[in-house]
């Protein structure tokens, strides 16, 4: 690992001088308020299938993005190169673009009484100095991990290992200017395993800000080959309504369509299945979610949000009754509200659990029902919470899996889902902004034979 990969060439410092530059030039065209972000971003990713290697990438993305207020009319325009020159002429095409466009009263910066002035360090960068040809050695080692954990592990559509390094700094006319560099890293595994009509794929993936925190590549393909292996020789069910486990790389899925009903431009649009639903019960009782934006290393992590707010943790869901809802400066504008700090998403939500014990404890309280591990298609409408998924994966009875399932579809309401979720395992899955262990729902249609 001594070879590193091509550095990020310009410095945090250099960033900012950009942004002031921006901001400079946009003040002497008259703009009222004005922001302005740059990212820099390198990255290699490599993939391999049956021990050959299919693809190779080296990634370098710059920008810059500059919004520009006229009073309460707005002008966005962005570039790529940094030159003083492409910088001024990109202000100049805001400030014109600005000049055409109709007033919002709810355009505008976020306050500046909000600003993050002395944000934490989040400990978001751990650069992996891998070599391509190490990268490649690891997702070979992957895959045939994967390949010989079983002799029914019979193709593969490959391993990959990805590696990406950001620096990302905004600033804007309230004297707000601050950036953090971010890392993220990735080894991915998907294979086959059986044959004719009886062919199931499976993947596992593990990924992490720090490189050293990365599970170990060949456990990784061999976990893929083992969740493939238990696939093979599903049977169809009959319809009927029982109770749903999902997995928790499933269950963040469900918190995110919540997530989703709940931010500010849902709501503002009248396009909800919570609509106006602050204060009301929405879970079960005993149900909790947290936001906590200044966990260290972790994936959703942001001392401010892209509007300069600082980040502040909140309890976003209180013995299941929504608090509030996932707010940018606009949104909050619109519906009469004051920003949450989450212009650009929410940062680390965490579904606290309800029943320990991990995975054997949930299947126990499961009784009788379906485990799901796998779900497909898009048949989830926010406005009216109707869920309707193509899933698979196994019938359980008395607690114990009897067999795998596949060719099923599971339909129910989010709303009373959300309402009727019975339990939450502490088996959590951290590996994205959203962490929470499987989730129980109490009864859900499953259309099968």
């Amino acid at each position: 690992m001594a070879e590193t990969m091509s550095p990020v060439r310009l410095t945090q410092s250099d960033l900012e001088s950009i942004i002031e530059r921006a901001l400079q030039e946009a003040r002497a065209r008259g703009a009222s308020q004005a922001e302005a972000a740059v990212s820099q971003d390198t990255g290699l990713s490599v993939g391999v299938r049956l021990g050959e290697v299919e693809t190779l990438e080296h990634q370098r993305d710059r920008s810059m993005g500059i919004t520009v207020y006229f009073g309460q009319r707005k002008g966005s325009a962005s570039t790529a190169d940094f030159s003083p020159e492409a910088v001024g002429a990109t202000v100049a095409k805001a400030c014109s673009i600005a000049r055409f466009t109709a007033e919002d009263a709810s355009s505008g910066l976020a306050d500046a009484a909000l600003m993050a002035r002395t944000p934490p360090d989040l400990d978001l960068s751990h650069p992996w100095n891998v070599t391509a040809d190490r990268a490649i050695e690891i997702a070979k080692s992957c895959e045939a991990a994967a390949l010989g954990f079983d002799p029914r592990i019979n193709n593969s559509e490959g391993a990959s290992v990805g590696t990406h390094q950001g620096l990302h700094v905004y600033g804007n006319t309230h004297g707000f200017v601050g950036g953090y560099p971010t890392t993220s890293h990735t080894v991915s595994c998907v294979v086959l395993a059986g044959t004719g009509e009886d062919m199931q794929r499976d993947y596992w993936y593990t990924s992490s800000r720090d490189w050293q925190e990365l599970q170990d590549p060949e456990a990784v393909g061999r976990e893929s080959a083992r969740r493939t292996i238990a696939r093979l020789g599903p049977r169809k069910i009959s319809t009927r309504r029982a109770a749903v486990l999902f997995v928790p790389e499933l269950a963040r899925g469900l918190i995110g369509h919540f997530v989703a009903a709940i931010r500010g431009s849902s709501q503002y649009r009248q396009a909800s299945f919570l609509l106006n639903s602050a204060g009301q019960q929405v879970f079960p009782a005993n149900f909790s979610i947290a936001e906590r934006p200044h966990l260290p290393k972790a994936m959703a992590s942001a001392p401010f949000d892209d509007e300069g707010v600082a980040t502040r943790d909140r309890e976003l869901v209180a013995a299941g009754v929504l608090t509030g809802y996932i707010l940018s400066s606009y949104s909050a504008r619109k519906l009469g509200l004051q920003t949450t700090g989450n212009a650009g998403g929410s940062h680390n939500l965490i579904v606290a659990p309800t029943l320990t014990g991990g995975m054997a404890a949930m299947l126990s309280r499961l009784g009788t029902g379906l485990l799901l591990t796998e779900l497909m298609g898009q048949g989830v409408n926010t406005v009216t919470g109707d869920y309707s998924r193509g899933a698979a994966g196994f019938w359980v009875e008395n607690g114990e899996i009897q067999f795998p399932v596949a060719e099923v579809t599971i339909a129910g309401n989010l709303r009373s889902m959300f309402l009727g979720l019975a339990a939450v395992g502490d088996d959590i899955d951290a590996r994205g902004g959203v962490r929470v262990g499987s989730i129980l729902v109490e009864e859900m249609t499953i259309a099968g034979e």
